[in-house]
């Protein structure tokens, strides 16, 4: 994988890479609903180490990863300061206490159960990006659909994903050629150029970028008509996988850990723990 490419898959001979794409699909599937549906910060905590701890496994270089996750990092901070711009004291309002940190100006306070409230946002990214980044770059494509056809997507849907996920780094590639080529000709679009020059020159390639990549899509569409795809009901795969004992072994651990999310419903009688009370 190059430096500039953004986000595709990297081959490599961790554990997890070596674990069928259905098994971690499964696995990804459990604990990102189990994240997002309970609030209980001590078990939000545990998955977050545990995505730490995987994404070390995983052997992923940040060069790799940091313009996505800088990416999502902005977008995450956008809307914990979205959450308290629009409702300033939801916390107050899950948790049933108020205490004030800070009067603030007119309707913008700020409480413990607010900042607890918007921890749990935090964690819940924490939890999930790491997941969702492992499973996107240690899977391949081919293996994917296989692994979406296994669990009953239909192979049409399944391989038009896998050619969404390849067509990504061949995206990535030509906007760094054309990018190169720019730069060539004396249009400067590093980070020694100035943000408008930048952003000028970024407009300039994505349209007719664009228009290519429509074109290539029309091309393959015609090639796999020609092949008479979609024709049977059912297709083989040359890139599925068997489930391997390490493949039952990680989903039994994922589905104990899910057990215990939905457990904790019962001891906090409801999606979330409340420390107030």
């Amino acid at each position: 994988m190059d430096d500039h490419q953004i986000l595709g898959y990297i081959p490599n001979q961790t554990f997890l890479h070596r674990l069928s794409g259905a098994a971690k699909l499964i696995c990804f599937m459990l604990l990102s609903v189990i994240v997002m549906v309970g609030y209980d910060t001590r078990f939000l905590l545990f998955i977050s180490l545990l995505s730490v701890v995987l994404f070390k496994m995983a052997d992923i270089k940040w060069h790799q990863i940091s313009f996505v996750v800088k990416f999502i990092a902005v977008f995450s901070i956008l809307n914990l300061v979205t959450v308290y711009l629009f409702e300033p004291e939801y916390g107050v309002q899950l948790y049933g206490s108020r205490h004030v940190i800070w009067e603030g100006i007119g309707r913008y306070t700020l409480t413990q159960e607010q900042l607890f409230y918007e921890l749990n946002l935090v964690l819940k990214y924490t939890a999930t990006i790491p997941l969702a980044l492992i499973f996107i770059l240690t899977t391949n494509p081919s293996e994917f659909a296989a692994s979406l056809n296994k669990i009953g997507v239909h192979y049409k849907i399944s391989y038009s994903v896998a050619l969404a996920l390849r067509y990504i780094p061949d995206i990535q590639e030509s906007f760094h050629q054309i990018g190169q080529s720019q730069q060539a000709r004396g249009l400067e679009m590093s980070r020694k150029g100035k943000i408008s020059d930048r952003i000028k020159g970024t407009a300039g390639i994505v349209m007719p970028l664009i228009f290519s990549s429509l074109d290539r899509i029309d091309t393959i569409t015609n090639a796999m008509e020609l092949r008479r795809f979609g024709t049977n009901k059912k297709r083989t795969w040359y890139a599925a996988k068997a489930f391997s004992p390490s493949d039952y072994f990680t989903i039994l651990v994922v589905v104990l850990i899910t057990i215990v999310g939905i457990g904790l419903f019962a001891v906090n009688e409801g999606r979330f723990f409340n420390p107030f009370d």
